[in-house]
């Protein structure tokens, strides 16, 4: 099939014309201009009304930013953006009950998640009830051995220690069982969370989700600890209703906090829109300020000697944090993020940095074995909606990468398990995580799979979920997921493509246009960062970095030159064209650009996400 076809069946299915006549590229995408149809005409409009230059009314007329919201877009504040916490449901009970510990002096236990949204809402509550006079005990549940959210032997481990009231945090909303128990125990319980749920909710005083079937307050896209922020605001607001700052207590710096906030909310991958803009935008202010103990020992301890961004919040802070409930002590993250002891948190620092070290070695033993497995899989059955992979070597830590790595190469959801022979009748069960792609609700297929009886223990989110299953039902589970996501599967790699902001040459590449880009940001999940193609560049220097990227420099026409990165892309379609094309024919090049300044380095290089042999569009 020719490149003219090809263009007239995008034609036919209601879409633009392929960006650069790509529609083959070396991921397997057809390249796109994100901004289409009206799009042009608000992106004037944008320019014109608020005086901005062409490309940063073309970069948010492309985010569906509305011509009267710029100004806050451009400017995220709390103040813009927070709505008045009550307009959750449940908050004026969990902030009266809150504040009714602290007043009292109660007895309080945190029940938190071990990922970093779970830690950084431990240590939000802690941080809090500590700025009170109260030494919360904070309790993370082991990964491999206990599995996600309460159960009753820890339930009934804080009671007996003398918790009396008990909240959680990132869990809780499914835990009927446990939360059961705990109040049968005497203790009164409090659920801040941000899963989706069901009708039914567990019996407790409380329970504050925004992803709740009966809360319509519109804030669903928040990462827990953006929730837990709320509640602290609405606690210190009855605690000043009720006087108690009036008796000499100082009211906490909750804007201090905010370093937390925007570290659970790039690293729970949460849309990066509404409050959630704030929370980032003004939560790396503050993180750049070193206050927190925690994250400053891990500052060091990852080398990050410059302003942290996004993106080392992603994938340097983040994955470090995550480590230790991956393969180490879940507790860990937790811990450094509440503590103030500087000697302590440069310990465990180092700790979580080796243990991130070991991590990575794990993953990427376990990551060829299960690639090999999926590509066999996708070859026999190309139609395939969903990847389901499992086996008793793999570690039940690293499960969740390596789905997220099979999805990103497949384009299609993926479940990987890791399977445990039970010691007594030698049942086998497995814990798995899934990674899902855009437009295929991966959450609401496990909730679906655990209502039906497949599975012992499951949810989580539309991109994003957890499974415990007993490996009997592993087939018809298989071929549930399979009925389940066969149509929107279908759809999604159908439709798969890569959104183009523009073309740029190496010399357009430069601190100016960054300094537009950088603007509309912060930039993540539901505000992409601007892509831009490079076309008909050629390779000049290729070659493959550690044991998985390829660091190359590429060269327009005129003879300007930039250097680009492409990670993870050894062994993959995108790392062999690179590699093919050095010093030979040019290609198309797409990435995002960034400011590369480490060990004292300024210069601009592209992140390459894609790339695209100009003979192959046919």
């Amino acid at each position: 099939m020719g490149i003219a076809s090809k263009r007239a069946i995008l034609a036919d299915a209601g879409e633009s014309e392929a960006f650069l006549g790509v529609t083959a590229s070396a991921r397997g995408f057809t390249w796109r201009e994100r901004l289409t149809g009206q799009g042009h005409a608000l992106a004037a409009a944008i320019s014109q009304r608020h005086g901005l230059p062409d490309l940063l009314g073309r970069v948010l007329a492309a985010r569906g930013v509305a011509l009267d919201d710029v100004e806050t877009f451009l400017d995220p504040s709390l103040k813009a953006l927070m709505p008045d916490p009550s307009v959750l449901r449940d908050m004026d009970r969990t902030a009266a009950r809150i504040a009714e510990a602290i007043v009292k002096g109660e007895r309080v236990a945190i029940f938190g998640d071990y990922d970093v949204d779970g830690a950084c809402s431990s240590a939000l509550m802690a941080r809090y009830f500590k700025s009170h006079g109260l030494s919360a005990r904070i309790y993370i549940p082991d990964r491999l051995f206990e599995g996600y959210g309460p159960n009753v032997q820890a339930i009934e481990g804080l009671i007996k220690d003398g918790a009396q009231l008990i909240v959680t945090v990132d869990c809780g909303t499914t835990s009927f069982e446990p939360l059961a128990h705990a109040t049968k125990l005497g203790a009164d319980v409090l659920v801040i969370d941000h899963h989706q749920s069901d009708e039914t909710l567990p019996d407790v005083v409380a329970v504050v989700n925004p992803n709740r079937q009966d809360d319509v307050c519109g804030q669903g896209h928040l990462c827990a600890a953006g929730v837990v922020f709320l509640v602290l605001v609405a606690v210190t607001r009855e605690l000043r209703r009720r006087g108690h700052y009036a008796q000499g207590t100082t009211e906490p710096a909750l804007l201090e906090l905010l370093d937390l906030v925007a570290l659970a909310t790039v690293c729970d991958v949460v849309p990066l829109v509404g409050l959630n803009r704030a929370y980032v935008t003004k939560g790396l202010q503050v993180m750049r300020q070193r206050r927190n103990l925690g994250l400053r020992a891990l500052f060091d301890a990852a080398g990050l000697d410059q302003a942290p961004t996004p993106y080392h919040l992603g994938y340097i802070l983040g994955p470090r944090i995550n480590a230790g409930g991956r393969i180490g002590d879940s507790a860990l993250g937790a811990r450094l993020l509440s503590l103030d002891d500087g000697a302590e948190a440069q310990r465990i620092a180092e700790t979580l940095d080796r243990l991130n070290r070991e991590r990575k070695a794990i993953e990427t033993e376990t990551l060829q074995e299960a690639m090999a497995e999926a590509e066999r899989c996708v070859e026999e059955q190309p139609d395939l909606p969903v990847i389901v992979l499992g086996a008793e070597n793999w570690h039940k830590g690293i499960v969740g990468l390596v789905a997220s790595r099979l999805t990103e190469r497949f384009h299609r959801p993926s479940c990987v398990i890791s399977w445990t022979r039970d010691g007594g009748d030698g049942a086998v069960t497995g814990t798995g995580s899934l990674r899902s792609v855009a437009g295929v609700d991966i959450g609401r297929a496990v909730r679906a799979a655990t209502a039906s009886g497949l599975l012992l223990k499951g949810g989580g989110h539309a991109m994003a979920a957890g499974l415990t299953v007993a490996q009997d039902n592993l087939e018809a589970l298989r071929t549930f997921f399979m009925d389940e996501l066969a149509k929107g599967a279908k759809q999604a790699r159908e439709t798969a493509g890569l959104d183009h902001d523009g073309a740029l040459t190496p010399q357009s590449a430069n601190d100016q246009i960054l300094a537009l880009i950088e603007r509309a940001g912060p930039y993540g999940q539901g505000n992409p960062q601007p892509r831009f193609a490079f076309p008909a560049h050629r390779v000049k220097f290729a070659k493959v970095v550690g044991d998985a990227h390829v660091r190359a420099i590429i060269e327009a026409g005129d003879g300007s030159r930039l250097d680009c990165i492409a990670f993870r892309a050894v062994g993959q379609p995108l790392g062999d064209l690179l590699l093919e094309a050095n010093g030979g024919f040019p290609i198309h090049v797409s990435g995002h650009l960034r400011r590369d300044t480490w060990g004292g380095r300024n210069r601009i290089e592209l992140m390459i996400e894609d790339a695209a042999d100009p003979r192959k569009q046919s």
